[in-house]
């Protein structure tokens, strides 16, 4: 893999034939030689210290933090999975630790560390559900409740029976109206969620006929839900469509493509669709991975993480709803990573994310697994075991973007003199993340400093 700013060897020119030089000969040549290293070692300076922005000086502002809302919404945030902190015996260590800096938190309502919510019709059993909600109130975070997925008898199977291997089923389009009331009830026994977003991924709305997304009756489910939410508050926010953004190399693709390949055409068609015919929304949820289908994390890690920053132009082009990213993953397939990559990978595409106007990120959390102290990859260590709950270094990174940079902050100009490190700065703060395996000298508006390999480094400014 190819990194900006690493120039591959090259084998030296050719020698010219021998031949005898004499003291005028060799005295150019000492003079040629010293010219030559002092435009070198003036090349290594400019290089390594840029200016702090166009033209230095101080440096102006270029967008607004998680617009258009303001703190304090954070923008940064997560989604609870399986076995997650709300049950064992470290519980209460990791609530202390999501408690120092308060996060978007997100819960679906089956599915996920969510029992069924209505196992037949009209009877409910919310008590997984409520014990979620409450950790979530207790951690101080920005409740978000994802209305998936659907109990058994609204897929065809029997009421009372729950089977888990179908829980990516789509509810049918006669029971649409009882998942509208379903999420009306959800809406009704939790008043302080003001965010809900419909469905996940278009679970169970794949047409294999028509190869491609049902967004037809995805959207009529939608409006459906929306009405009912709204219907309990109208101050309630509701989004969809949760549409997964996936991507090829290789075929015809779409019009929204990079050197990381194109996004699918199906996914686009859904999201245009939905924006077309929704009967109202307050922002706009979706996801994807920067993998391509065919060809993993395309051409190298770092330039795959321009998709993200494709997608989102092409939202705002679409639309002025709030951009959701409710769940994104840049871990190649087979995930190699150590914890330092991972956080500095992860940075940069919050670097990314927030410059490219994204409004809410939410990072998929990893299950951690019972007894498993290190877990790569998760918010905290397992809370299943007495020494567990521990903050991983995913959540020092979402922790911090969400204290330095929560929505309505100004994004001032400030770069980094080397390609290989990224920055994102307001006036009294900036993030510079090395994105390269190799030690970086870099200046960072009037500081020089060097970063580590994969090292992520916070800077005070003073703009």
């Amino acid at each position: 893999m190819s990194r900006t700013g690493h120039h591959p060897h090259t084998s030296p020119a050719a020698a010219p034939p021998h031949r005898r030089r004499g003291r005028r000969g060799l005295l150019a040549f000492a003079f040629v030689t010293a010219i030559a290293v002092i435009a070198a070692v003036t090349s290594w300076i400019l290089h390594d210290d840029g200016a702090a922005g166009p033209g230095g000086g101080r440096p102006g502002q270029i967008g607004v933090v998680g617009a258009p809302y303001r703190a304090p919404w954070t923008v940064w945030g997560f989604t609870h999975t399986d076995r997650s902190a709300d049950v064992g015996p470290a519980s209460d260590v990791a609530a202390r630790a999501l408690s120092r800096q308060p996060l978007i938190q997100n819960q679906h309502i089956m599915g996920w560390g969510a029992d069924n919510p209505e196992p037949e019709p009209g009877r409910y059993d919310f008590s997984s559900l409520d014990r979620r909600i409450d950790y979530i109130r207790r951690t101080g975070g920005i409740p978000v409740i994802t209305l998936c997925c659907a109990p058994d008898w609204m897929k065809g199977g029997r009421p009372g029976d729950t089977d888990w291997s179908r829980l990516e089923v789509a509810p049918l389009p006669e029971h649409y109206d009882d998942f509208a009331r379903l999420a009306a009830a959800v809406a009704r026994r939790y008043p302080d969620v003001r965010y809900f977003a419909v469905w996940n991924e278009m679970k169970g709305f794949f047409d294999p006929r028509l190869r491609r997304w049902n967004h037809e009756g995805y959207t009529r489910l939608y409006n459906l839900v929306y009405d009912a939410v709204k219907a309990v508050n109208p101050e309630n926010k509701v989004g969809g469509p949760y549409v997964p953004m996936y991507s090829h190399v290789g075929g015809p693709g779409s019009s929204l493509r990079g050197e990381w390949g194109s996004v699918d055409q199906i996914a686009l068609d859904a999201v245009e669709y939905w924006l077309t015919h929704k009967r109202g929304a307050d922002f706009i949820t979706i996801d994807g991975p920067t993998a391509s289908d065919d060809r993993d994390v395309y051409p190298d890690e770092i330039t795959a993480l321009d998709k993200f920053t494709a997608i989102n132009t092409w939202l705002r082009s679409k639309t002025d709803l709030p951009i959701w990213w409710n769940e994104y993953y840049i871990e190649p397939r087979d995930d190699p990573w150590d914890e330092n990559k991972r956080a500095a990978m992860h940075a940069a595409s919050l670097i990314d994310q927030a410059k490219s106007g994204a409004a809410t990120v939410l990072y998929w959390n990893r299950i951690p697994k019972d007894g498993d102290r290190t877990c790569a990859g998760c918010l905290w260590v397992t809370t299943s075991v007495p020494d567990g709950g521990t903050p991983g270094r995913m959540l020092q990174v979402l922790q911090s973007f969400a204290r330095w940079f929560p929505a309505g902050t100004p994004i001032i100009d400030v770069r980094a003199s080397s390609p290989d490190v990224r920055v994102l700065a307001q006036p009294r703060k900036a993030v510079a993340v090395n994105v390269s395996d190799l030690t970086v000298r870099t200046r960072v508006g009037d500081a020089r400093i060097t970063l580590a390999p994969y090292e992520v480094r916070w800077l005070d400014l003073a703009y």
